[in-house]
């Protein structure tokens, strides 16, 4: 049992809305929320310490949008906040840090320039950023990254991207199997059991296909330090405080 294990309940947000995708295909989306603030009240008034903050429509064309509502959230839930999408140029994470962010999500970022991610890791400290690798398994078993709101492949492997980064200290790793992600189908735990050997000395976030409570045990009890929680909420399978107290 991981005892400092940490529940991120997920707010997406395209076009202002709150929504989830389904395998990270933009023309499969469901709408849930209006107002995303009002959701991150409430499940800041459910027990939640953290959130995880997606702009869908800056992950795939780049541009985060997000800072006002950002802004929004620290001041009226005082919520801890892990936020990206989008996120392409150093002035962009100082503009995310400056509206609050506690931690900066990375992600087609940290494949396509990882001496650029690598150089901000060391300048802004280890614990400030969440590299996310967000990956799916070809047919011949290897475990490719995507970019760009998952549209574009990477050209590195997620083995390769998970050693060079636990080379340069990286803390917190965040991985999505994009086949799970949105389908209620159980998370992939071989696919954790991979990555708490590649990484054992990273805090790895899993993300994609938890429905249950059982989940929630099994990913916890696997060795990830912590979960992102999204359409098992949204939909009511799932209640938050159930969660946090698993």
């Amino acid at each position: 049992m991981n005892a400092k294990f940490v529940v991120y309940p997920a707010i997406d947000v395209r076009d202002g809305r709150v929504v989830r995708l389904m395998q990270g295909d933009y023309a499969r989306e469901t709408r849930y929320a209006d107002d995303p603030l009002e959701l991150a009240r409430l499940y800041a008034d459910a027990g939640a310490t953290w959130l995880h903050l997606v702009d869908l429509d800056a992950a795939r064309a780049g541009g985060y949008t997000l800072s006002p509502l950002l802004e929004k959230i620290k001041m009226g839930t005082g919520l801890r906040v892990q936020t990206g999408g989008g996120i392409r140029s150093e002035s962009q994470l100082k503009s995310l840090f400056a509206a609050g962010a506690d931690r900066i999500v990375i992600g087609s970022l940290a494949v396509t320039d990882r001496g650029c991610v690598a150089e901000w890791i060391d300048r802004y400290g280890c614990t400030r950023l969440t590299i996310a690798l967000d990956a799916r398994c070809g047919e011949d078993g290897l475990w490719r990254t995507a970019t760009h709101g998952w549209t574009q492949q990477g050209q590195y492997s997620l083995r390769e991207l998970v050693g060079f980064y636990g080379d340069v200290g990286l803390r917190h790793l965040l991985c999505t199997d994009i086949a799970r992600d949105g389908m209620l189908s159980g998370p992939n735990m071989a696919l954790y059991a991979l990555l708490s050997k590649w990484a054992p000395r990273m805090e790895l976030q899993a993300s994609g296909g938890a429905r249950n409570l059982a989940d929630l045990r099994a990913i916890r009890d696997a060795g990830c330090d912590g979960i992102v929680l999204g359409k098992a909420l949204l939909e009511g399978r799932l209640r938050l405080s159930d969660a946090l107290s698993c």
